[in-house]
């Protein structure tokens, strides 16, 4: 079958950033990583993903800048508030049970989840007896997540959200508002530990009851997505819970019959 020049660009591109840089994007979704690539070049001023490969290999500054648009650090807080308040009303009920709970959110991007969870935790009484795991493999991501300051434009859309999710106070509780952005309590990441890791190269750090991943594995192929949730349920421990996007789903996976349907519609599984 004929490639076109294109997608051999693209294909020596992340072969030569795994080999440069240990990123490994070879099993990333073709089309997700056509468009992503694409940005980059305009944004890098490229005209062809070739040049765009000797600027990568010779300015790990121009890879930095890359990697923004590869990884596209794209969230909100208590986005798809069905999804938090299933873990509210059915998830946490049972993670009552146990003594001490370690969650993992896999993929944290800037960190609008991991503050999500951390005052769902806080208002079920649970946070203090919780260590989260927040990762990512964009480092700028990280350290902004850490921050965990926001635009002040987004609060709005994030109050309706938590309400939504079934907020039990005043959303402006958790954030002190300055100038155009707000800066959320500090006291929700005391509980927070914020590393780098790549569900691509990387392997299980801890076993947990509860790991929220959410829109990442529809940007793997299946190869990367059956690798994910092997971690995933490595990870678990027995009877504990997996939570996806609204687009993502262990079924048709290699680990299908390792899960079941916990709250089905809202993604969350649980391990068998």
């Amino acid at each position: 079958m004929l490639r076109s020049v294109a997608d051999i660009e693209l294909k020596l591109l992340i072969e030569a950033i795994f080999l440069r840089y240990s990123y490994d994007f070879r099993n990333y979704s073709l089309a997700s990583l056509r468009r992503r690539v694409a940005l980059a070049q305009r944004h890098l001023e490229c005209e062809h993903i070739a040049a765009l490969q000797h600027r990568i290999l010779h300015e790990p500054k121009a890879f930095m800048e890359l990697l923004q648009f590869l990884t596209i650090p794209v969230s909100e807080m208590f986005r798809d508030p069905a999804y938090y308040r299933a873990v509210r009303e059915q998830v946490i009920p049972l993670l009552r049970t146990y003594p001490s709970l370690k969650i993992w959110v896999a993929g944290c991007s800037t960190g609008e989840e991991v503050y999500s969870l951390a005052i769902l935790l806080k208002e079920e009484g649970l946070l203090e007896r919780s260590i989260i795991y927040a990762t990512d493999i964009n480092p700028r991501s990280l350290e902004r997540a850490q921050q965990g300051i926001f635009d002040l434009k987004n609060v709005r859309h994030y109050t309706r959200n938590y309400q939504l999710a079934g907020g039990r106070h005043s959303f402006s509780d958790y954030y002190t508002a300055a100038y155009d952005s707000v800066l959320l309590d500090r006291a929700l990441k005391e509980r927070v530990t914020f590393a780098d890791h790549s569900l691509a190269t990387d392997s299980v750090f801890s076993e947990t009851q509860f790991i929220s991943c959410r829109n990442v594995l529809i940007y793997f192929n299946r190869a990367l997505q059956d690798r994910a949730l092997g971690l995933f349920h490595e990870s678990l421990c027995h009877r504990g819970f997996l939570g996806l996007g609204s687009k993502e789903t262990v079924e048709f996976s290699a680990f299908a019959q390792a899960f079941e349907g916990f709250a089905r519609d809202e993604r969350i599984f649980r391990k068998l």
